[in-house]
């Protein structure tokens, strides 16, 4: 499943402890219906579409089937995206217009846009380099399509947030095909595959929790629309730089076990970037090969962003837990200290040092599991 640590989806809370990028408090919640969604798109003429930085499968895949979708329906319409990139996005973008943003683009840019659609995030934190374009925007031409617990709805007055899905691009199915007057499977190949993308990698290739007859009977039409899921597999999965498998092995040989095994924690340093060639874009994944022990029912990862001297250090965790009896809503414990996301996986920025971060994060999952039990390290350390 895509790493929602890298690109952490902020939450509010009043007790955010020192160090978290905490957003703006606000109920987060959808403004429109599916069909009011789809007559936002059909009515756009010029359209900017954005999401989160370091975009993921779904990022990527809505941003993508929602400028196609655009543009099918007469729309002038582009797609910003701030890295770090996935190696794939290339191979999937094609000829659709994408801009790759190094630089915060100037407020005037694309000024005549009469719609900036946020997609995969609702969350200021989370658009980086975007948020100033974005602001000047507005929140009146501001469209959020969405399936995250937590963001700032006064990005946008016009919502269409459905935390129940599994996707974005499950989202955004529903309002594109309510605009085009389409069933699924009547969708052009070029609109189905990067929906069904963003589907099948936010469901881990549908073996998640969020899985749902729903989720499989959009992913049935968008196959007969003529999506091959084994070209998406190769271009998505099968990649892996020579370093990824060195950079996991140096993870798993430090992971430690806290709470009598119940909880994995990894730590990736900066070092450990530097020792093996690998990129910090590569660690999505990581979590599975710790979830897949079974005494172990949260793994927290912790990422050093900034070198373990710097005067602002800045921490990156991705936390996952397995469903089932007692199952642990990490997206609380995101909220807890700034972060946000998903029952099942979430994320926060700390601006703290590794240690203090891991601190911190492991404190609040051991409350989150009932405050009693074995927080010291049960496994090896580094």
């Amino acid at each position: 499943m895509p790493d929602p640590s890298a690109s952490p989806l902020p939450g509010t809370t009043s007790a955010a402890p020192a160090g978290a990028l905490a957003s703006a408090p606000g109920d987060y919640v959808g403004t429109l219906t599916v069909g009011q969604a789809g007559q936002a798109l059909r009515a756009a003429r010029r359209a900017v579409v954005v999401t989160h930085a370091k975009p993921d499968g779904d990022a990527v895949g809505t941003t993508l089937a929602a400028v196609r979708s655009l543009q099918a329906m007469g729309c002038q319409a582009e797609a910003w995206f701030a890295g770090p990139f996935p190696a794939w996005l290339e191979d999937l973008a094609v000829d659709t217009p994408i801009r790759k943003i190094g630089a915060a683009p100037a407020t005037g840019e694309a000024a005549d846009a009469d719609l900036a659609l946020v997609v995969d995030t609702g969350s200021w934190s989370q658009l980086d380099l975007l948020k100033e374009w974005v602001t000047a925007r507005g929140p009146e031409r501001t469209l959020i399509i969405d399936h995250h617990r937590h963001g700032n709805p006064e990005m946008a007055s016009r919502r269409l947030i459905d935390n129940q899905a599994a996707s974005a691009t499950q989202v955004l199915a529903g309002a594109v095909c309510q605009a085009m007057g389409r069933a699924a499977e009547s969708l052009p190949l070029a609109i189905a595959e990067p929906l069904y993308l963003g589907l099948a990698t936010d469901t881990g290739w549908f073996k998640f929790s969020s899985v749902s007859a729903e989720v499989f009977d959009l992913a049935a039409g968008l196959l007969r629309a003529g999506v091959r899921p084994e070209r998406l597999y190769e271009i998505i999965e099968q990649r892996d730089s020579a370093a990824r498998p060195v950079l996991l092995g140096r993870a798993l040989a430090g992971m430690t076990y806290h709470r009598d095994g119940a909880i994995a924690a990894m730590a990736i340093r900066k070092a450990d970037f530097g020792a093996t060639g690998a990129e910090p874009e590569e660690t999505g994944g990581f979590s599975e090969q710790a979830l897949a022990v079974a005494a172990v029912r949260v793994v927290a990862i912790f990422t050093e962003v900034t070198p373990p001297d710097a005067a602002e250090p800045l921490t990156k965790v991705s936390l996952r837990s397995k469903p089932g009896a007692n199952a642990v809503d990490v997206a609380a414990v995101a909220a807890s200290l700034g972060g946000g996301g998903h029952v099942r996986a979430a994320g926060v920025k700390l601006r703290l040092r590794l240690a203090e971060a891991q601190r911190a994060v492991l404190a609040a999952i051991d409350q989150a599991m009932g405050g009693i039990g074995q927080t010291g390290a049960a496994g090896g350390a580094r």
